[in-house]
């Protein structure tokens, strides 16, 4: 991408009209949407329709204000974990999402020995569909999610891998229903590499109806295949995508700003090369200051204080990064109620986040 602000539906100007319904409107809506997604992989945002997103959304809500509601709604369900990257919150989180929904979660510790090396994944996935009823992967490589979902007869969740990173997206726009009420309209700024993380944040925003802006180095902007599927998901929900190399620019007028790690795991060796190139993009007090009074700072952590984030920014008053944390529990587990047929609609959480739709800028 050349060095000026590329720009798609953008917000500035009359935002197209959306040609899908935002939110789920009856009950039969969200029993299609949950019958839809019952038996199926999570390999990406992009495997959700939008009212899919909406149904999960409103879940995951509800899973968090009536968790009782749920505590035997997966009872005797099993879930195997196999994890080739550290972790601490999407360990703990699928865990106690699991636990707490009735059924039981079994961990793997792949950070010796990557799936697919002692033993083929697709020999592994006809084993583990005999014993379990979901299976959760952190890998490296993407494609050993999407081959082990394309070998195994029960559900597989991306826990994150090179491409993307589902489950956080959906607990980070949670957060932000939580604090802002409906994210259609909603100013949302990423700040730092085109990663993974980047990439579920674009697909997810796009199918809420969010303005999403991505600023980044030059050099280290998000695929362009995931570029073209966010647009053409806002196109359809009346979002838009800006990407831009200026981090002010994108910063300005925001409602929320988001940063992650410069350098991800398995990338160590290119720490001291990105740190320069990275400096200017470095969310402290100064850029916030740019952003709406009442915008807030997310981070998918762990962070890398006085790197990518100040810690003035990280632990002050606009800071919901421990909100996020929480939420992926809860968003955690309207993702295996959906894909194990475990999910129901509660009357008292139809309007997400509680809140009316915002106005769009």
């Amino acid at each position: 991408m050349a060095n000026k602000t590329l720009v798609m539906n953008a917000p500035e100007t009359e935002a197209p009209k959306p040609t899908v319904t935002l939110g789920i409107q009856s009950d039969s809506a969200f029993t299609e949407a949950a019958k839809g997604l019952a038996g199926r992989d999570l390999c990406s945002i992009a495997d959700l329709s939008v009212q899919e997103m909406a149904a999960l959304m409103e879940l995951a809500h509800a899973v968090k204000k009536q968790p009782e509601d749920f505590r035997h709604a997966l009872d005797a369900k099993q879930m195997v974990m196999f994890f080739e990257k550290a972790s601490l919150r999407t360990r703990l989180t699928f865990e106690t999402a699991m636990n707490t929904l009735g059924g039981n979660a079994m961990f793997v510790d792949q950070t010796a020995s990557p799936l697919g090396e002692r033993e083929s994944i697709p020999d592994v996935a006809r084993n583990l569909e005999r014993w379990m009823n979901v299976i959760v992967l952190r890998t490296y490589a993407h494609d050993t999610v999407t081959e082990m979902a394309a070998n195994a007869h029960v559900p597989v969740i991306n826990a994150l891998s090179d491409l993307e990173h589902p489950c956080q997206a959906i607990a980070d726009f949670m957060t932000l229903e939580e604090r802002f009420g409906s994210v259609e309209g909603l100013k949302f700024t990423y700040v730092g590499d085109g990663n993974n993380v980047c990439h579920s944040l674009m697909l997810a925003g796009a199918q809420l109806g969010a303005h999403v802006t991505i600023a980044t180095p030059k050099g280290f902007e998000p695929k362009l295949d995931i570029i073209h599927k966010a647009m053409a998901i806002a196109e359809t929900t009346g979002g838009s995508l800006t990407l831009t190399h200026d981090p002010i620019k994108a910063a300005t007028g925001a409602d929320a700003i988001y940063t992650d790690v410069c350098t991800s795991m398995g990338m160590e060796h290119e720490a001291s090369k990105r740190a320069p190139i990275f400096k200017p993009f470095q969310v402290n007090e100064a850029l916030m200051a740019l952003a709406q009074p009442s915008a807030a700072f997310m981070h998918c952590l762990p962070a890398h204080r006085g790197a990518e984030v100040t810690d003035a920014v990280l632990d002050g008053p606009e800071s919901i990064v421990f909100d996020q944390a929480e939420n992926r529990m809860h968003a955690q587990k309207a993702i295996v109620l959906m894909l194990l047929g475990g999910a129901k609609r509660i009357p008292s959480h139809r309007n997400r986040g509680g809140l009316q739709a915002r106005s769009k800028r």
